[in-house]
C-alpha cells in the first residue's frame, strides 16, 4: 500500500477500536458520532469519509467476506460442487481475518440483539449478500441449481455460518482458531445433505 493507503487503513481502525470502547463503556445509542471522531483523534466530518453511519462501522469487512465468496465461485476446480466452493470460501475468510470471531463480532451480535438500527442494517447486509452469492452461484452452476436452489443453498451457508457464531461467541475460552475451526466444521454438516444430493443428481445425469 502506499504512504496514503497506509494513513487511511491506520485511521479506519482507529475509529473501529474507538467504537468498540466506546460502545463497551457508554453504550450503543449514548455513544454519538462526534465522540467516535474525537476519541479516534479526527474531526466528526472526517468520520463521514470512512463510513456513512454507526451502524455501518460494525460491519466493516463484510464486503470482503462477500467478495472472497465471489472469488472462490470464480476460481472453482473441475468437479467441485457448489457446497464445496462455499466451504472453501469460508476457510479462505477464516485465514485472512479474524473478524468474524474477534472482540468486535461479540458486540455487533449483542447489539444485533438489543438495537433495533443495528439489527436492520445486519439484516440489510445479509440479504444483500445472500442475493448476490445465490445469484454467482446460479450463473456458475447452471446444470445444478436454479436461481430457487442457489437462494436455498446459500441460504443454509449463511445460516450455518451464523447459528454457529451465536453459540462460539459465548464461549470466552475459545480462541479465534478454535471458533474458526468450529464453524467450519459445523458449516459443513449442515451443508452435507445438499453435497449428497448435487453429487447424486450429477452422477445420474450422466
Amino acid at each position: 500500500m502506499s504512504l496514503r493507503e497506509r494513513k487511511r487503513a491506520r485511521t479506519r481502525q482507529a475509529l473501529i477500536d474507538a467504537a468498540i470502547d466506546l460502545f463497551g463503556r457508554q453504550g450503543y445509542d449514548e455513544t454519538t458520532v462526534a465522540d467516535i471522531a474525537a476519541e479516534a483523534d479526527i474531526g466528526s466530518r472526517t468520520f463521514f469519509s470512512y463510513f456513512a453511519s454507526k451502524e455501518e462501522l460494525l460491519f466493516p469487512e463484510s464486503d470482503e467476506r462477500v467478495q472472497a465468496t465471489l472469488d472462490a465461485i470464480a476460481t472453482r476446480a473441475p468437479g467441485e460442487s457448489p457446497p464445496e466452493v462455499l466451504l472453501r470460501a469460508l476457510r479462505t475468510v477464516g485465514e485472512r481475518s479474524d473478524d468474524l470471531v474477534s472482540p468486535l463480532a461479540a458486540l455487533r451480535l449483542r447489539l444485533i440483539q438489543t438495537v433495533p438500527a443495528v439489527r436492520g442494517r445486519a439484516l440489510q447486509v445479509q440479504f444483500e449478500a445472500q442475493r448476490e452469492i445465490a445469484r454467482q452461484l446460479a450463473a456458475a452452476f447452471p446444470d445444478q441449481l436454479d436461481e430457487v436452489g442457489a437462494a436455498a443453498l446459500t441460504g443454509a451457508f449463511v445460516g450455518a455460518v451464523t447459528g454457529a457464531l451465536q453459540v462460539l461467541l459465548d464461549e470466552e475460552a475459545a480462541g479465534p482458531a478454535a471458533r474458526h475451526k468450529a464453524i467450519q466444521a459445523a458449516t459443513d454438516v449442515a451443508l452435507a445433505p445438499w453435497r449428497e444430493q448435487l453429487n447424486t443428481r450429477k452422477a445420474k445425469s450422466r
